[in-house]
């Protein structure tokens, strides 16, 4: 649990920088998987669109986090422009779970 006793930049820095660093990894992952697998149930342009949004999604994240750096963690990023992220985020697992049941093999009966 945080110490909500820290000084301001010190408690943005324990919650910012852990955040941005899993939007990272979990945009990656989607990335990879986008870019390497076919998924049966999206449409080619569907998964198309998804992969550039969330190549769009990394280079904003990246940006935020290049400023957080830069500014020594001075700089506080809006709930509201984290909420997309989150949200593509969201649409991005439902679509890895549904490809990944897909892969799995039926339970034996």
């Amino acid at each position: 649990m945080l110490n909500s006793n820290l000084p301001e930049p010190e408690l943005l820095k324990a919650l910012l920088e852990p955040l941005l660093e899993d939007f990272n990894y979990w945009f990656d992952r989607s990335t990879n998987l986008l870019e390497t697998e076919e998924i049966p149930f999206l449409r080619g342009e569907d998964q198309s669109d998804l992969l550039a949004r969330v190549k769009q999604a990394q280079q904003e994240v990246g940006a935020a986090k290049a400023l957080f750096q830069a500014t020594g963690g001075q700089v506080a990023i809006e709930t509201a422009a984290l909420m997309p992220w989150h949200k593509l985020l969201a649409e991005c697992w439902q679509v890895s779970a549904r490809f990944r049941s897909l892969q799995s093999p039926p339970p034996a009966k």
